[in-house]
């Protein structure tokens, strides 16, 4: 069993090292370089994408032959938690939600003809995008199959009626996934769609304000009130959007563990000139046998976050689903990133409850992650059903 990673992977990885270290975290320090909304903004990270792309860092989930560096999701995982050692790392490298994981699903699911239109400009980065599945109470959230929002059928258009809510990046993107309901079948009843921005019967109502830090495009509640959608736009098949999402959702789970393993490695970095530098009763807190227990728990959680990441990687890259594998990594990962940033809070004390470092806006985005995608609760009750059908109980801690 080998953990080193393949030569090729090892030099993006370095590569991605040193252009976060060079590039953009001395960007997190000027106000200038943030937006209304706590991320990068838009003339600043420009010319940081271009630099990227010119060094061969562009898009690395992408196909060579569509501008990416075609990396297996195993690299993927090595060079995202890189990405994200900087708060505005992932989207400078065309790696950050919800682009990431609507990229991953075209590529896999469109018509040429679909990927030409909708795929390629969000890949070269002319574009961003949105995915539109969640609906407010009663509509569906984790469970999709409560989904209200309609598509019906009249002539060769559909036709959409409905309300989404807390859709990611609505507020920028240019190209939407749409997941609507086309008949009441309980496994196949729901469908996807695709459509641009300026097409007409759909609105934006709000750009829901939120606890943390934002995408770009904030988190949105939409409107639709007669949308039509070509049916040349439909992706998949009648009936297929159940099928879609879940391979969207899976891959993507698992790329916010990815990120958010390197921004609950930078908390303790930043935490921990302080703790060798501090002193406090007479010794500095690096001697403190309490504090050095808080941050080797912190770190080897990290690591173990770390592999169920890596081996959820793996199994994809094998082509399985690893839905479990993919579940663990979720809820660890999650978990490990809010106590990072908490651990290195309080070490911090006053200093990492200002705003004088990154930490806070670091713990308000955690908090989201055991929500977003799944909330922890539901993946558990997953795992917990794997565990007792009768052919996994006997493979639930299998190697491969």
């Amino acid at each position: 069993m080998d953990f080193s990673l393949p030569p090729e992977i090892e030099d993006y990885r370095q590569r991605i090292e040193a252009f976060v270290a060079e590039r953009i975290l001395p960007l997190e320090d000027d106000p200038a370089s943030y937006d209304a909304h706590e991320n990068i903004a838009p003339e600043v990270l420009a010319p940081v994408r271009a630099a990227a792309k010119a060094e061969g860092l562009w898009a690395l989930q992408m196909p060579k032959a569509r501008g990416g560096q075609g990396l297996p999701i195993v690299g993927m995982a090595a060079c995202y938690e890189e990405m994200a050692r900087s708060i505005f790392g992932p989207v400078c490298f065309n790696s950050a939600p919800p682009d990431d994981g609507n990229m991953m699903v075209l590529n896999k699911v469109a018509t040429e003809a679909q990927k030409e239109r909708w795929l390629q400009p969000i890949v070269d980065g002319e574009v961003a995008s949105s995915f539109v599945m969640t609906e407010p109470m009663p509509g569906s959230g984790s469970d999709p199959s409560a989904m209200l929002t309609q598509a019906e059928k009249k002539g060769d258009s559909w036709v959409i009626k409905g309300r989404k809510w807390f859709i990611t990046g609505a507020g920028h993107a240019k190209h939407f996934i749409l997941i609507a309901r086309t008949s009441d079948d309980a496994r196949r009843g729901l469908s996807a769609f695709l459509f641009h921005a300026d097409q007409p019967g759909w609105e934006i109502v709000r750009r829901i304000p939120i606890m943390g830090p934002e995408e770009h495009g904030g988190h949105c509640e939409l409107v639709f009130d007669g949308l039509e959608i070509a049916e040349e736009d439909r992706l998949m098949e009648v009936g297929d959007g159940l099928k879609l999402t879940q391979i969207r959702l899976g891959p993507a789970r698992l790329t916010h563990c990815m990120r958010w393993l390197g921004m609950a490695k930078r908390a303790l970095e930043i935490c921990r000139p302080y703790v060798e530098e501090r002193v406090s009763f007479g010794s500095r807190l690096a001697d403190h046998e309490g504090v050095q227990w808080m941050l080797g728990e912190a770190a080897m959680e990290i690591q173990m976050g770390r592999l169920l990441t890596m081996h959820a990687a793996w199994k994809l890259d094998q082509g399985d689903f690893a839905r479990k594998e993919i579940s663990m990594a979720k809820v660890a990962v999650a978990d490990v990133l809010h106590k990072a940033a908490d651990t290195a809070i309080q070490l911090m004390g006053a200093k990492g409850y200002s705003q004088d470092t990154k930490l806070d806006w670091m713990y308000r985005y955690a908090r989201q992650a055991r929500l977003v995608d799944g909330a922890s609760e539901v993946h558990k009750m997953v795992l917990a059903r794997r565990l007792f059908e009768l052919n996994e109980s006997r493979q639930f801690w299998q190697w491969g």
